[in-house]
């Protein structure tokens, strides 16, 4: 007999050869053709259609903020706010009550349960790099507050926090914003890193990224700007030009511990990057992501979290889908010694 449950808008798949888990957001209703020829593009009008200057027009807000001062829910929305979440208005994971885990011959799959918000900012035309301090730190403290609500929710074993700036790097809508994915199944890059750092914590009884903090510290070439708690630099394996990564200085695995004092020396570090960059490649497009460990109830103290910051100086081609390594046009010294001029 077939199956007459409504089939939920989301999928989650699983890749047996990759172990990758790929999300289908059928909800979102695409059809074949629409494909064909087309082309990104990002809202330029703030006033007349820009989404998030109308934030009425929008889904409600889950977390309200004006100048540093969480406001009530139930007040509505002031005309002061200066940072809100809202849930996406098209989203690829939605709450549900059970994942719905089945086979389909040896395939995997469940339902695409979870949540997915957008962490917005007031100013239409200032990017993160823009901000002040305190206004950066009011980015970090919605991030944190929604990371810990997120967590406490059924199926939630791992959240992601990404911002795309730029249509390059995927960015629909032109006003600055960041999103917040939660999700019952643990990114695959970091399930990968996991493996690596604690197979060296078993064996060193060390953490690999403490390691390797410490000996760029004493090369010092790619190091781009530091301040008490937070450390920016340039890999040494850059996967592509002028890739940066942000880390706390202090063995941390769980970026939703961070402590007041932590946020305010990020927010700083965060935006000098950012600025660095800006006027090293102009208004170019990047990415940058959160990676941290799982909220799924096990021990990864071994593990270092860090943002990684991507800018899109790169084009991945045939080699790079292909064989699966990055060509990147400039080594990280390099890049490192030019931003730290900028």
């Amino acid at each position: 007999m077939a199956n007459k449950k409504a089939k939920f808008p989301s999928e989650l798949r699983f890749d047996l050869v990759s172990k990758d888990w790929v999300v289908i957001a059928t909800g979102r209703a695409r059809r074949p053709e629409t494909f064909k020829k087309e082309k990104r593009k990002v809202t330029e009008d703030p006033q007349k259609t820009c989404p998030f200057c109308h934030i009425e027009t929008q889904e409600a807000p889950t977390l309200i903020l004006a100048k540093g001062r969480k406001i009530a829910l139930e007040k509505g929305i002031p005309k002061n706010w200066t940072t809100i979440v809202i849930p996406n208005k098209f989203p690829a994971v939605l709450p549900g009550e059970s994942l719905n885990e089945r086979a389909e011959g040896p395939y995997q799959l469940m339902d695409g349960v979870g949540f997915h918000e957008v962490v917005i900012t007031r100013d239409h035309q200032k990017d993160i790099s823009q901000l002040k301090r305190e206004e950066v730190k009011e980015v970090i403290d919605a991030y944190q507050e929604r990371y810990l609500e997120f967590m406490n929710e059924k199926f939630v074993n791992y959240i992601s926090i990404f911002h795309n700036h730029g249509v390059e790097a995927g960015a629909s809508i032109a006003h600055p914003h960041s999103q917040m994915m939660a999700i019952p199944v643990t990114d695959p890059d970091i399930e990968n890193s996991l493996v690596s750092s604690r197979r060296y914590w078993d064996i060193h009884q060390k953490c690999l990224h403490c390691e390797m903090l410490r000996w760029d510290k004493e090369d010092g070439r790619r190091i781009i700007f530091e301040n008490e708690y937070f450390l920016a630099l340039c890999p040494f394996a850059s996967s592509m030009a002028f890739q940066i990564r942000i880390y706390p200085k202090a063995h941390q695995s769980y970026f939703e511990r961070i402590a007041e004092k932590q946020k305010l020396a990020l927010s700083e570090i965060f935006r000098v990057t950012l600025q660095k960059l800006r006027k090293a490649l102009g208004d170019s497009a990047y990415n940058f992501y959160l990676r941290t460990s799982p909220c799924d109830g096990k021990d990864h103290s071994h593990y270092h979290w860090h943002f990684e910051i991507l800018p899109r100086t790169g084009i991945q081609a045939g080699f790079e889908f292909g064989a699966g390594i990055e060509i990147s046009t400039i080594e990280p010294e390099r890049a490192a010694e030019y931003l730290r001029k900028q």
